[in-house]
């Protein structure tokens, strides 16, 4: 267990060669939530897992809101700078590693919200179940990899946000995956076959 830069982290140095893979919980969840998903998909890589650092009735998220799907905007640019930071320094600590990340519910909310903001931080990246109720301004992800998941019945994340998320990747000149079934939130085995996929291609 790490702390740097104010998050508390389960990590992995990443084998020669192997990756280094950025996970993010979802809200409620903690650093352990997917480090052993991540063990069973990609054995050799390295892991960073981040605790959310901000409490909702006791839950961790990334950052705060004001009701379900409504953002507190100001503290998401804060700590997604913050976030970006981490992530840069665990990047500049592995400098031969590729990068990726993936995280679900309010940890593809951050890792969206940083890959609007610094792109250039991961070569692939997988959101499961996003929920993006802003419209970001097209970036350069120049043909990254990039994974979405999402259910069409989702009560959390409303399918035409979804959309909207993918319209937004496409112009942002992403190549785009996706994975998507008929349910609500829940993550089903489809959604993890894709997402070791992305994470082991």
């Amino acid at each position: 267990m790490t702390q740097t830069l104010s998050y508390h982290a389960r990590t992995r140095a990443p084998d020669q060669g192997a990756p280094l893979i950025f996970a993010f919980h979802g809200t409620g969840g903690d650093e352990d939530q997917f480090f052993e998903l991540v063990r069973q998909i990609h054995p050799g890589a390295g892991i960073v897992s981040p605790r959310g650092d901000v409490s909702e009735g006791g839950a961790a998220r990334f950052f705060r809101r004001t009701g379900e799907g409504v953002y507190d905007m100001d503290d998401l640019a804060l700590r997604t700078e913050r976030m970006a930071a981490f992530i840069a320094a665990h990047k500049a600590a592995n400098p031969d590693a590729p990068v990726y990340g993936f995280g679900y519910s309010n940890g593809a909310n951050i890792l969206a919200s940083v890959v609007m903001s610094q792109p250039e931080l991961f070569e692939r990246i997988g959101l499961l179940h996003p929920l993006i109720p802003w419209h970001p301004a097209p970036v350069d992800l120049g043909g990254r990899p990039v994974l979405v998941t999402a259910g069409r019945r989702d009560p959390i994340c409303p399918w035409p946000l979804t959309e909207a998320l993918l319209t937004w990747l496409v112009d942002s000149g992403a190549d785009v995956r996706t994975e998507i079934h008929d349910g609500g939130h829940e993550v089903r085995q489809g959604e993890l076959s894709a997402l070791a996929e992305l994470l082991t291609a």
